[in-house]
């Protein structure tokens, strides 16, 4: 954070609930919503509303508020997925949904992607449109980032389960998963962990609030390989993600270890030697 707040032309995308932009650490930011819904009122209290501004403040609320900020240089593209018939008050997407998005951010120029939600149970043609939504981003280049879930199981989902994603699990300071967390094989082999103990991020009102678990964690990952990728802009995905992931000290069949972002940073400028 201390090298770079990110690359302007380093487009970022946000798949979440509708973004409370007018937020008053977000005067600095770059925040282009695709679509009018894709903004929420100042004084939204719903739980998406609040989950997606508080995944957005950790990426790119001012360096100098109490959120991390961590790379409020870039340019973020958000789309809410919660368009659904009550589906903003439950909390829960479609799997189509989320494919549409998924199109709709990468063709908006979305190179990487932060995805922390809740999927509906669907069938197989639910399953399959993810499958090649993300199939579509990595062609494109787009590398996406998700969070494994904080169901207490061991599993995953289309999305932790894909080639294409980075998928992130949560510790705390002590060393220790969080208590929630999805954990499983793909997620033991690709993903990354990131602590999350004390985060504050943004809330309703110009305020603040306490942010926490795998979106939180997710979104700590989203930043730190921003700031990879703008200090090091050829890169390519399969680059940043094999940067991020192998900066981990050990693995097991389920759990994955904590990024080590400056281990990272040393592998990328390895590489460019």
């Amino acid at each position: 954070m201390d090298r770079t707040a990110g690359a302007p032309d380093l487009r970022v995308g946000l798949i979440d609930g509708p973004v409370i932009v007018k937020h008053r650490e977000f005067s600095d930011a770059r925040i282009e919503p695709l679509r009018a819904r894709d903004v929420a009122d100042e004084a939204a209290q719903d739980a998406v509303a609040l989950h997606a501004t508080s995944t957005a403040g950790v990426l790119v609320a001012r360096r100098a508020s109490r959120a991390l900020g961590i790379c409020p240089g870039v340019t973020l593209v958000t789309r809410s997925v919660y368009t659904a018939p009550g589906a903003r008050n439950s909390g829960t997407a479609t799997q189509e949904e989320l494919a549409e998005a998924l199109v709709e951010v990468t063709d908006a120029g979305a190179r990487l992607v932060n995805l922390s939600l809740s999927l509906a149970p669907g069938g197989r043609e639910g399953r399959r449109a993810v499958e090649q939504a993300l199939d579509y981003a990595a062609r494109r280049g787009a590398l996406v980032v998700a969070a494994a879930g904080n169901d207490q199981a061991v599993g995953g989902s289309p999305v932790t389960r894909h080639p294409a994603v980075v998928p992130v699990v949560a510790y705390a300071r002590n060393g220790r998963p969080g208590r929630l967390s999805t954990v499983g094989p793909s997620i033991g082999r690709r993903g990354v962990g990131a602590v999350t103990d004390g985060l504050v991020s943004l809330g309703a009102h110009g305020g603040l609030r306490p942010f926490g678990g795998t979106s939180a964690a997710a979104a700590v990952v989203t930043g730190a390989v921003a700031l990879l990728w703008s200090a090091f802009p050829d890169s390519t995905p399969g680059e940043l993600a094999r940067a991020v992931t192998d900066s981990a000290y050990r693995r097991t069949s389920v759990l994955p270890p904590v990024m080590d972002a400056s281990r990272a940073l040393d592998a990328l400028r390895t590489a460019r030697r």
